[in-house]
């Protein structure tokens, strides 16, 4: 019933609702970190960046063996990857992270996949990173880097599910909010105007096939409610370095902290 009242009002207010939902698209919500996660967070060794207009967190785990860089989704944080973390540190790599734009502990502010892909740039050039691990939406943020940085090249990536089309980004949040088709519309049509891209060309299945990796993984579980697992299907078809390993009892979320998948990615990065 209230998706069906926002929907009508939508009709009658369009752009009041366009309004609404590109302050919710551009205005991440941060999430209460589990007391492991946190736990694990202070193990670091934690500093601020300058990036823009934000006060971005970073976190090293120091280890002597190869370095990794994660790259947490959309509304997540580098917490999310603790049970990963740890499996890392037990094998002794070098372990660095961060919270994007207005993400975790990084200043609050209007934010988006761009200044995201840029920060995930900075901090590959920066920390000369050759192996990353993303989860969800920093699987677009990163391959979009990538695709814009042609000279970084990257021994080893393992994708933790990935969003393949940005419209879908869109169209999600549409379907949350309940908001009509002209909104959907007229959203897209901020969002490039702001921002300066085309939304229909921002697709990870086009992106990936002009990489520089030699090995890739991508996890995904069979029944991802957040993102479907087609979505992968589809950046792994397109992408020749790609190998798509289906999973199942771990949802989008649980990925990350299941046992057997993180025993996976730590097989496939050593």
């Amino acid at each position: 019933m209230k998706q069906k009242i926002v929907h009508l009002l939508s009709l009658i207010l369009p752009n009041t609702f366009t309004r609404v939902a590109f302050n919710h698209i551009s205005n991440p919500q941060v999430h209460k970190l589990r007391e492991h996660e946190i736990h694990v967070l202070n193990k670091a060794s934690q500093s601020k960046i300058e990036f823009k207009n934000f006060d971005i967190q970073t976190y090293h785990w120091k280890g002597t063996g190869k370095k990794v860089l994660l790259i947490h989704g959309w509304e997540g944080q580098a917490g999310n990857f603790a049970d990963l973390i740890e499996k890392l540190i037990e094998q002794d790599f070098d372990v660095h992270a961060f919270d994007a734009p207005s993400h975790g502990l990084s200043s609050k502010g209007k934010t988006s996949l761009f200044d995201f892909t840029e920060l995930t740039a900075e901090r590959i050039l920066s920390l000369n990173v050759k192996t990353l691990v993303s989860h969800s939406f920093g699987g677009v943020a990163t391959t979009y880097a990538l695709l814009q940085n042609p000279g970084i090249n990257i021994d080893k990536y393992a994708l933790l599910t990935t969003p393949d089309k940005f419209t879908e980004r869109i169209e999600d949040v549409s379907n949350k909010v309940g908001i009509s088709q002209k909104v959907r519309r007229k959203l897209t049509e901020r969002i490039e105007l702001e921002t300066g891209h085309k939304i229909d060309t921002l697709n990870v299945s086009d992106f990936v096939k002009e990489l520089h990796i030699k090995e890739v993984l991508i996890l995904h579980d069979i029944d991802d409610k957040i993102i479907p697992i087609e979505q992968s299907k589809h950046v792994n078809k397109n992408w020749g370095a790609a190998k798509l390993e289906e999973i199942t009892g771990t949802g989008h979320f649980r990925i990350l902290r299941t046992e057997s998948v993180i025993n996976r990615v730590i097989s496939f990065l050593n």
